[in-house]
């Protein structure tokens, strides 16, 4: 007995031995890279912005509200707002109002770099909550406010006003570079990036990077660390809806049947609820864990350093960290509709519900629909795939030039930021040009804290007008350093 004890005890030291080691040797990975001098923005890239923000380009579920007279505007503003890259780049427009620049470089043996936005944004749901117009663009407490200053039109314009500015120095890049600037992102992005990505593939194109939007510069936003983390995606979550129907006997409320259409959806949605897919630590999220954990405190850097040891900590601990912490870790579940009925005295005869699921890498959407048809277990309830699915995306790589330059020129530009990989919960336009580059990241240069979070498709959308600055610093950075 004593001889088990002792033994007993000396793997309980070399266990804590072990993951001290690991714990003290798990370093910062952080790259030390000194700031640039800040270059004036002229002040007409703000009047080009709220130019930009009031026009209603707006993607509808229904394409027939879809108003093509706001996007042949902004074809107009893009034409005359940027004179020299209209005069001096090759342009080409998809599909009446997706755009594509080609800015030839000097080396034509070096891959290209794709830089990549959106025109459209989504609708005004509740156009009473806003303290300001929408789509006025107005200025207020050192701030731009409208829809699209997030999502996407920030980038766009950020993009173009960074390449106009580097016409008017004369810069020649020897890398090409390719603009591509959707208009229907919001609805798929089939008729403008897929488009776009397609015509690049059939051009034989093969990318050094793609950059497009996605996740931003947190504040106070990662628990265990106290400076700005910038967040540069290296994959997308899929997103699958299922619809789901059942069709029973109705008949009159005064009479109702032991169970309804509406309890066994109800019942099937509150399931589906109640047994998310199991969550897991994707490949995506490994490198924001190697990048962040030498940078926290103790506990955190012990359980990260030691991951293997403490992966259900850690994701037990994202799992109840908050919304979007649940989404790093796991397929969501989202019921967004539920439809039944047609009089308050009448039980109706049908049901229906959609849930909208977001996939982690690793899992696919027919995945999905075998989880979802086996957790309901229920015959009388059908499941289907409805409207606009995709898998994951590929998760690039971090030891790559783009990932590299990326990193950089966010360094040079904002002060005491950390950077990290990371998985982006929602979808982009990125994903269709997985088709010519292994090497798609997203970012975008603005900061991102509990101010302004939850403006993102809601209400009284805002971003800091320095944060615009910097973000035409950091795009002209981006393709200095990239050349």
């Amino acid at each position: 007995m004593k001889k088990l004890l002792v033994s007993v005890l000396l793997l309980l030291v070399a266990l804590v031995g072990y993951i001290l080691f690991k714990t003290f040797t798990f370093s910062s990975k952080q790259l030390e890279v000194a700031l640039v001098e800040k270059i004036d923005v002229p002040a007409s890239a703000t009047a080009h912005l709220q130019e930009a923000l009031r026009l209603k380009t707006i993607s509808f579920e229904d394409p027939a509200k879809f108003d093509s007279s706001q996007f042949s505007l902004f074809n107009a503003f893009l034409k005359t707002t940027y004179p020299l890259a209209d005069s001096l780049l090759e342009h080409r427009v998809f599909n009446g109002f997706s755009h594509l620049y080609k800015w030839e470089g000097s080396h034509t043996e070096l891959k290209p770099m794709v830089l990549m936005g959106h025109i459209d944004v989504v609708p005004i749901a509740s156009p009473e909550k806003w303290t300001v117009e929408p789509f006025e663009g107005q200025i207020k407490d050192g701030k731009i406010w409208g829809r699209g200053t997030i999502d996407d039109k920030f980038s766009v314009v950020g993009i173009m006003e960074a390449v106009e500015l580097l016409l008017a120095e004369g810069f020649q890049p020897k890398r090409t570079l390719y603009l591509a600037f959707g208009h229907d992102e919001e609805v798929g992005g089939e008729l403008g990036a897929k488009t776009i990505a397609s015509f690049l593939k059939n051009q034989g194109i093969e990318a050094e990077y793609v950059l497009d939007e996605g996740y931003a510069i947190t504040q106070g936003l990662v628990p265990g660390v106290d400076r700005d983390v910038a967040m540069i995606g290296v994959a997308e979550k899929g997103s699958t809806t299922i619809e789901f129907t059942v069709d029973m006997e109705g008949g009159h409320s005064s009479q109702p049947a032991k169970e309804t259409a509406i309890d066994v959806l109800a019942g099937a949605v509150a399931k589906l609820k109640a047994e998310p897919l199991p969550a897991s630590i994707s490949d995506a999220m490994q490198g924001f864990i190697e990048q962040l954990g030498p940078e926290m405190g103790f506990i955190n850097k012990m359980a990260f350093a030691n991951r293997k040891l403490f992966s259900s900590l850690i994701v037990t601990t994202y799992e109840n960290a908050s919304n979007a912490g649940n989404a790093l870790v796991r397929t969501t579940t989202a019921p967004t509709i539920f439809e039944a009925g047609i009089k308050e005295n009448v039980i109706p005869t049908t049901a229906r519900a959609l849930v909208n699921f977001r996939i982690i890498p690793g899992q696919t959407a027919e995945e999905v629909l075998k989880h979802a048809i086996e957790v309901i277990d229920d015959n009388r309830v059908k499941a289907r795939f409805y409207g606009f699915n995709s898998n994951p995306s590929p998760v690039s790589p971090t030891d790559s030039k783009g990932y590299e330059w990326i990193n950089r020129s966010i360094k040079q530009i904002f002060e005491d930021t950390h950077t990290a990989p990371n998985l982006v919960i929602g979808a982009t336009d990125a994903r269709h040009f997985s088709l010519i580059s292994k090497h798609v990241y997203r970012f975008v240069p603005y900061h991102v804290n509990e101010d302004n979070i939850n403006t993102f498709h809601g209400i009284d959308e805002h971003i800091l007008l320095e944060d615009y600055a910097n973000a035409i610093r950091f795009y002209r950075q981006l393709i200095l350093n990239s050349n």
